[in-house]
């Protein structure tokens, strides 16, 4: 697991959302989980799998000839961990984590010069910062304008033994 990490607005879905297919050319099948601070909801209402729900089964899966997708309901917030339990191993070689930015896993934080919040705190887990702006760090920085640089980035350090 690789978290991308930031303060809201430092476009951290935008980055994923073109780290995917890079990623994808050098031959990783990368899963994503993303953090959402509202209710998500990925049902419609008056959908049968809604109904379903509704009438308080524990969890639907709806499915079609091209998806399927597991809808769970908790009554407590889960783990990362657990949540990356449920990806199927043998589709996934790499999990993306967006949000999340207090677990300890390793991450990329994103910052950009416009932002109005200043540069966060880089905790221990932190394995390189992409900004559109110079600093001088003792861990790799990236321009997060340069979405292949930090796909190659990430996938050097997918194949290092350790994160296996």
């Amino acid at each position: 697991m690789l978290g991308i990490t930031g303060y809201s607005g430092s476009g951290k879905t935008t980055l994923l959302e073109k780290l995917l297919p890079c990623l994808q050319m050098q031959g990783l099948r990368v899963a994503v989980i993303k953090h959402s601070h509202h209710n998500a909801e990925v049902d419609k209402e008056g959908k049968d799998s809604w109904r379903m729900k509704e009438a308080k089964a524990s969890q639907v899966i709806m499915a079609c000839d091209q998806r399927w997708a597991l809808m769970t309901d908790t009554s407590e917030p889960v783990t990362l961990d657990y949540l990356a339990k449920q990806f199927d191993p043998n589709l996934t070689d790499l999990i993306l984590v967006e949000g999340f930015k207090h677990e300890p896993i390793p991450k990329i934080l994103l910052h950009r010069q416009a932002m109005t919040k200043t540069f966060p705190d880089l905790d221990n887990n932190v394995i390189a910062v992409a900004t559109d702006l110079p600093m001088n760090l003792s861990i790799p920085h990236l321009n997060i304008n340069h979405t292949e640089k930090i796909a190659q980035f990430i996938y050097q350090w997918y194949k290092q033994p350790l994160n296996f």
